[in-house]
């Protein structure tokens, strides 16, 4: 029996991606609350994503999915979000998007065995925006799509 060959996916791209731009802070889904209800995350806020689409390219091995982010932030010494935090994260994505030069200089490194992976562009689909009204009063805003462009790098 053979090992399945495994290949790199939008999550698995996204999410390193976004992690070699703001650090660790970056899973589809946030952090659950320690065993004393500590948020791990609320220091530097945290981003959630989920791939929302796109087509492989049929004749070459191009990925370019769309990916919506979330962007939160906490205070868990007060209920007033801290909706600054927040747009700051968002902005940082913005402005790597931006790094035109810097996008496609190294490959990166996906976790266990799938391949490597070279980014060629990234860039937002719209305007970071606010969403109000969170529960749980935590500050969130949402960038409607990032689009990374990328090829398995062969091993």
């Amino acid at each position: 029996m053979t090992t399945p060959t495994l290949h790199a996916n939008p999550e698995l791209v996204a999410t390193a991606w976004l992690k070699s731009i703001v650090g660790d802070i970056v899973a589809t889904t946030l952090p659950k609350p320690g065993p004393d209800g500590e948020l791990t995350w609320a220091d530097t806020g945290f981003i959630t994503l989920v791939t929302l689409g796109g087509s492989p390219n049929m004749y070459v091995p191009l990925r370019d999915p769309a990916v919506g982010l979330s962007f939160w932030a906490v205070n868990p010494d007060s209920q007033k979000p801290p909706w600054g935090k927040a747009a700051n994260l968002a902005e940082t994505i913005v402005a790597a998007c931006q790094d035109h030069p810097n996008i496609p200089k190294q490959a990166l490194a996906l976790p266990g065995d799938y391949p490597d992976v070279q980014v060629k562009s990234a860039y937002v689909t719209g305007e970071p925006r606010r969403i109000p009204d969170d529960p749980s009063s935590y500050a969130r805003y949402d960038i409607p799509g990032l689009v990374i462009a990328w090829t398995e790098v062969a091993s």
